[in-house]
């Protein structure tokens, strides 16, 4: 089989949320957004409760809004478009330019913060670091992420802290993208920027779920699914059956080299 590019996907093929579940992400989002709030508490931008609440109110509903919009329309609603929709709102503007900070600045630091609860519970699997560091040894093979995210700082800072971005000759998010997976046009775009437009019937995409594998299968990639213990509520079954299973990321070694 001869490969020219391997796509991964970050949450539960590359790396796992320890101990998942709803209510842990819930939290870890919760967290985030009370820091984000006591940031700006300690650089004057709020200063009373009853701004605080409604700052936090709108962030909420506009957060959830966004969520469910995503996943109708596959756009991607990013992190730092909700905390600026949320700064416009209450009319904070001013009071940013009055202390003299950079608009744009102040809300990758607010998404930063509120991710960051969440970039502490992301680990790699066990085979994860080996398993890209054998792949990266392929000449002229091509390795890269896909993620369905709305912040790509916080994806690139988890691969960083684990000491595997330089491995990756491409890292994409939905945040950057504006489009989440199934759409092709993602698939599209990462191939592109890989260098292998056309190649597509000799690339891996490797994932967890129905978004990787249905939507690199439309483009033409040989899809691997990444099985997984836990299961997401309203997950959506994988209809095709031309794609590989494997249990364990090391296994893709083993299909490379066939």
């Amino acid at each position: 089989m001869s490969i020219k590019g391997v796509v991964f996907d970050f949450g539960f093929t590359l790396f796992y949320f320890k101990d998942v579940s709803l209510e842990k992400y819930l939290a870890c989002y919760n967290k985030g957004l009370e820091e984000s709030i006591k940031f700006l508490r300690n650089i004057r931008i709020l200063n009373d409760k009853s701004r605080e609440m409604e700052f936090k109110s709108i962030f909420i509903d506009r957060r959830n809004q966004r969520f469910k919009e995503s996943r109708i329309t596959n756009l991607e609603f990013t992190t730092l478009g909700i905390f600026e929709h949320v700064l416009d709102k209450l009319d904070l503007s001013s009071k940013i330019i009055d202390n003299l900070i950079d608009f744009k600045d102040l809300t990758k630091k607010l998404a930063d913060i509120y991710h960051s609860y969440e970039e502490r519970e992301w680990i790699p699997f066990p085979k994860t670091i080996y398993t890209l560091d054998q792949l990266s040894k392929i000449n002229d093979l091509k390795i890269a992420l896909l993620s369905n995210h709305p912040h790509h700082n916080m994806i690139v800072n988890i691969l960083k802290k684990h000491h595997v971005y330089h491995l990756f000759d491409v890292v994409l998010t939905s945040a950057k993208f504006g489009k989440r997976k199934p759409d092709p046009s993602i698939f599209l775009h990462i191939i592109k920027k890989m260098g292998l437009t056309g190649q597509e019937q000799n690339c891996f995409m490797c994932g967890d779920e129905h978004a990787d594998i249905v939507g690199g299968h439309a483009i033409g990639l040989k899809t691997i699914l990444c099985e997984r213990a836990y299961k997401f509520p309203s997950e959506k079954e994988i209809k095709i059956s031309d794609y590989f299973n494997i249990s364990e990321i090391s296994e893709i070694l083993d299909l490379i080299h066939e």
